[in-house]
């Protein structure tokens, strides 16, 4: 059992900020699929007008101290500047310094009858309200992209769009009646 205050830290260290190594991926065929896709790279003020209204007001954001509920509560009168900086940052293909930042709270599991493990925490991150916004915005537009051209596979379901269980059962019923 750990008392110091020093080896507690210790502990905490090894289990949240362990040093990864590269993967290895000698054993990756070379074969790539060159496709080419044209889209509209400039984002619309509707697009983060609807981006803004989904994310929920209440949730904790980091350093920045740009509540979502302030951003929600002031976004006529910022909609443009918002929608400006987006563009400017796809454009420009740059990740503002301020998006990066992220702050890092440990909680306590609950119900734990034991604290001294270092698994009966866990790691919260807050991001910055802006960034969440330019990365849903980006995921639903990649979203859109891979749906449109049949980039993905069929038996492809997770974390799809309009890829409900009747599809995946659908799915799975027609490879058992095949095999």
């Amino acid at each position: 059992m750990t008392t110091t205050f020093e080896k507690k830290i210790e502990i905490l260290r090894e289990k949240f900020f362990f040093s990864s190594s590269q993967a290895n991926v000698n054993d990756i065929a070379e074969s790539f699929i060159s496709l080419t896709v044209s889209f509209n790279s400039r984002i619309t003020e509707d697009e983060v007008k609807q981006t803004i209204r989904r994310v929920k007001a209440d949730k904790a954001s980091n350093a920045s101290d740009i509540s979502n509920r302030a951003l929600q509560a002031s976004f006529t009168e910022l909609i443009s500047v918002l929608t400006s900086l987006f563009n400017a940052c796809v454009t420009h293909k740059y990740h503002l310094k301020q998006f990066k930042k992220t702050q890092t709270i440990v909680l306590r599991k609950s119900k734990k009858s034991d604290y001294i493990d270092s698994k009966m925490y866990r790691l919260i991150a807050l991001l910055d309200i802006m960034s969440k916004a330019l990365k849903l915005i980006m995921i639903k537009r990649l979203s859109d992209i891979v749906e449109t051209h049949h980039m993905l596979s069929n038996a492809q379901m997770r974390a799809r769009c309009k890829q409900f269980v009747i599809s995946t059962l659908d799915l799975l019923i027609d490879q058992v009646h095949t095999v």
